[in-house]
């Protein structure tokens, strides 16, 4: 189990050029990249991505990518504006009947009159970036993977948390079906006695009313299906791929199961306990939403 938040960096450098890739991620429901590349490595945005997509299945990641050359720059003269410059300045001389010859330092220092030659990039080039990736995803990866681990003990505790509480809610569940026999037959009892009626309980039909409504409010599945989900939650946590989204649909049948057992019954202790639990499982939810 791995969290979705991580920063990787790797460099990469020779006597040519230094590279150096950085990669941060945060919480997304998705994988969405965003890669940040200059004009010159356009061409090298599909294979990054491939790259990415391979090592990373959810997250926000954002990819910067620094490169310096370090060898011998080859520039190019920008030749429509240094002969845009010249033919302003003869006309402005012809124009104005000024002397003087264009001063070959000033129209050098001119903004754009010399840049670098673009070039193809080369192989070594290409590679130096890839393998800057793949280090950066390397580092990334093991700090995703150690915040992973802290994540898996802290669910690990709020799943012991809602299992302390099980006991509770099993053992008074068992006495729901007498807490109703008592409560239906006290309402009984003052309802005749206020009327002055003499008509006696009928005993056989009141224990059919209560096992109806003991059987309404059983919450016996719901505890089982509690117990299997925190059962399965464990074992997704051992995994490696697709663990968020796993959890995260595991946490709302958690939730429900609490619901439904909050609802079945009036029994104070096993409303305190199931409002515990939920307790417990919005925490879960809450880091859940960090698991890749």
């Amino acid at each position: 189990m791995k969290s979705m938040t991580g920063f990787g960096r790797g460099a990469v450098s020779n006597e040519n050029f230094a590279v150096a890739v950085e990669i941060k991620t945060v919480n997304n429901r998705f994988l969405d990249l965003n890669l940040r590349l200059s004009n010159e490595l356009q061409s090298l945005e599909a294979n990054i991505k491939k790259l990415i997509q391979s090592r990373l299945s959810r997250g926000r990641v954002d990819v910067f990518v620094n490169y310096e050359r370090t060898g011998e720059i080859v520039y190019e003269l920008n030749r429509p504006l240094i002969s845009g410059y010249i033919s302003a300045l003869k006309q402005m001389q012809e124009e104005f009947n000024l002397t003087g010859e264009p001063d070959f330092n000033y129209i050098a220092r001119l903004p754009n009159a010399l840049q670098p030659k673009v070039e193809d990039l080369s192989e070594e080039f290409a590679g130096a970036i890839e393998t800057a990736v793949n280090l950066a995803l390397d580092e990334l990866e093991q700090m995703r993977e150690v915040e992973g681990e802290s994540l898996k003990k802290d669910l690990e505790n709020l799943l012991a948390e809602i299992e302390s509480h099980l006991p509770k809610i099993e053992a008074e569940s068992a006495n729901v079906a007498d807490e109703y026999a008592q409560r239906l037959k006290k309402r009984l009892e003052n309802f005749l006695s206020k009327n002055d009626s003499q008509i006696e309980i009928d005993q056989a039909r009141l224990a059919q009313e209560v096992a109806y409504l003991a059987d309404k409010s059983d919450i016996a599945e719901e505890i089982t299906r509690l117990k299997s989900h925190i059962e399965q939650y464990r074992g997704i946590m051992q995994d490696e791929k697709e663990v968020g989204k796993r959890l995260d649909f595991l946490t709302q049948e958690l939730n429900r199961e609490a619901n439904t057992i909050a609802s079945k019954t009036n029994n104070l202790i096993v409303k305190e306990s199931a409002l515990q639990i939920k307790s417990a499982i919005e925490k879960i939810r809450e880091q859940v939403q960090n698991v890749e």
